[in-house]
């Protein structure tokens, strides 16, 4: 009976190649170990049957940028680690090659507020980091907030002037009602508490925010505690 080896060397031994192009098969995914795909080159191998996927590249994972409903209180380290295999949406499934690489160094930006939910954005792109935040103050984000009592339209159409509360400006919002109990809000750049603040402006008692977009990326229809990638074609 042989010793486990590493599959990272079995697969040196079959195909001739270099450690490092035999690491970037099987961090690709192309890697199957008795016809199940295997991301670990340190994963143990013994008799089983190692094959190369068609189509197999040696290449460096191209940095991905995910997006997560989250649950209303939950911190964002929590939130990253949520995400994986399972959580991904199955509606957004098709086409994608979900990889355990695409988890690792993960980082949040623009982050949610404290106890609000909705859209949170992770990102391996240090592009797409530089981005948002070079871009932040002039990217709008777009909430569905929850809400107790009653506004005017008038009340509402004055938020979009800018209004004052306690001596503080606050920032300007296109607001509209969603329902009798939900407000669409439209801002840029919102500070913790702010949207409270327009709404205790308007007299409504906050019960909830939910983003649903940031700039040109919207949420879409993301199940909650479940996560997308963003498509190559959407743009911040």
């Amino acid at each position: 009976m042989s010793e486990p080896t590493r599959l990272s060397k079995r697969l040196v031994e079959q195909l001739g190649c270099s450690r490092r192009e035999a690491e970037l098969y099987i961090e690709g995914g192309w890697v199957t170990v008795d016809g199940v795909v295997v991301e670990q080159p340190q994963f143990k191998v013994e008799q089983q049957s190692v094959a190369l996927l068609p189509g197999a590249r040696a290449e460096t994972l191209e940095p991905v940028t995910l997006l997560l409903n989250q649950p209303a209180g939950q911190d964002t380290e929590s939130a990253r680690v949520s995400m994986g295999m399972d959580s991904l949406s199955e509606a957004h499934r098709e086409g994608v090659r979900a990889l355990h690489g695409h988890f690792a160094r993960q980082a949040c930006v623009a982050p949610l507020e404290p106890g609000a939910s909705g859209l949170q954005v992770f990102t391996q792109d240090w592009r797409v980091t530089r981005k948002v935040n070079a871009d932040l103050r002039r990217l709008e984000q777009e909430f569905v907030v929850q809400v107790r009592g009653e506004a005017s339209p008038q009340a509402l159409e004055r938020l979009a002037r800018g209004v004052m509360r306690n001596d503080r400006e606050l920032p300007k919002a296109k607001a509209s009602w969603q329902n009798e109990t939900h407000l669409r809000l439209v801002l840029k750049n919102p500070q913790p508490g702010q949207i409270s603040e327009l709404c205790a402006y308007l007299r409504l008692e906050l019960l909830g925010m939910r983003r649903i977009r940031l700039g040109g990326v919207s949420m879409g229809k993301l199940p909650l505690g479940q996560w997308r990638y963003v498509a190559a074609t959407e743009r911040f």
